[in-house]
Order: C-alpha cells, then structure tokens, then sequence
C-alpha cells in the first residue's frame, strides 16, 4: 500500500479526528447543514462598474478579515438582501 503525503494542514484535521474534537450530527443536524450549503450556493453571474476606491477599500477589508474580496462582495449583497 502506497502512503500517502499529508499537508500541516491535513495532518492537524486527522489528528483532531483521532482525538475527538469531531462529534457525530444528528441526522437531522447533518440535513440542515446540507440545505444551508446548497441555499448559498451561488448559481448566478453578476457584472457591476463600482468606484474604484471603494472595491480597494473592500480589498483590504477582506483581506484584513482573510477572505476574497469576491466572497466578502456576496456576504455583503446577501446580508442586504435578507436584511431589508
């Protein structure tokens, strides 16, 4: 059997796994995770003109929160679209 390389970052998930930072869902907890992922799947393709100092600023936004600034653009349409 072939052993395979793990990365730092596979490497500390399996040793959380073997540890038991991990629980066991509920079925029912493990749908309604399911349902929430494919609810914010994004599925369509919008193309906007925005003022240019305004995405540099959420560049660095995101950057400073560790995030793409594309992500952080769907987080902000979608909290404002929920939120009205």
């Amino acid at each position: 059997m072939r052993k395979i390389k793990l990365t730092r970052q596979e490497k500390e998930i399996e040793n959380d796994l073997l540890t038991g930072k991990y629980l066991d869902s509920s079925d029912a907890e493990f749908k309604a995770m399911a349902q929430a992922i494919k609810d914010r799947r994004k599925d369509a393709v919008l193309n906007i003109r925005v003022n240019s100092s305004d995405l540099e600023l959420l560049k660095e936004k995101a950057h400073r929160l560790g995030v793409r600034y594309q992500t952080l653009i769907g987080e902000l349409l979608h909290r404002a679209a929920h939120n009205s």
